[in-house]
């Protein structure tokens, strides 16, 4: 059966990824924000999906990005930064929402839980299909391939 129309995905970044490219090299790397979401949008395209990318330092904006994207988007990749660890109303918006989300990170998480405890939990991963966390831009590029997988699931089913 073909899809109606073309599936929207809606990537979200948290605080601190505009500073992609100069922010930590070493555990972030040299590549940009605005590369990663022309990569991801030219990913979908390919994909024959739409997708669009925001970025916010402000928990409350993205919070409001998650409640508007019922109705306007089929699927959710985000990555929450900081507040991965934080945010209840992240979780419970993309709870409230329903749409399948997979967490992403540019960093392993939980490996730098080790020097960093407070790491060691997401709050965001159990309102999440899944997590992939450790593989630098690429984490995104395989989070956007999942949301895709998961909406072919979904109308298979």
């Amino acid at each position: 059966m073909a899809r109606a129309r073309k599936p929207r995905i809606l990537i979200l970044h948290g605080p601190n990824l505009n500073l992609l490219g100069e922010r930590e090299p070493a555990i972030y790397g040299r590549t940009t924000l605005a590369e990663i979401d022309r990569e991801l949008r030219a990913r979908g395209a390919r994909a024959g999906a739409e997708v669009k990318c925001f970025q916010s330092n402000l928990e409350g904006e993205l919070v409001t990005r998650i409640q508007k994207a019922r109705g306007q988007f089929d699927a959710i990749v985000i990555n929450p930064a900081a507040y991965t660890h934080t945010s209840l109303a992240i979780r419970d918006a993309l709870s409230a929402v329903e749409l399948p989300a997979v967490e992403v990170h540019l960093s392993n998480v939980h490996q730098r839980a080790a020097e960093n405890p407070v790491r060691a939990h997401s709050l965001i991963a159990p309102v999440c299909a899944g997590s992939i966390c450790g593989f630098g831009p690429q984490s995104y590029y395989l989070g956007l391939e999942a949301a895709l997988r998961l909406l072919d699931k979904e109308e298979s089913a």
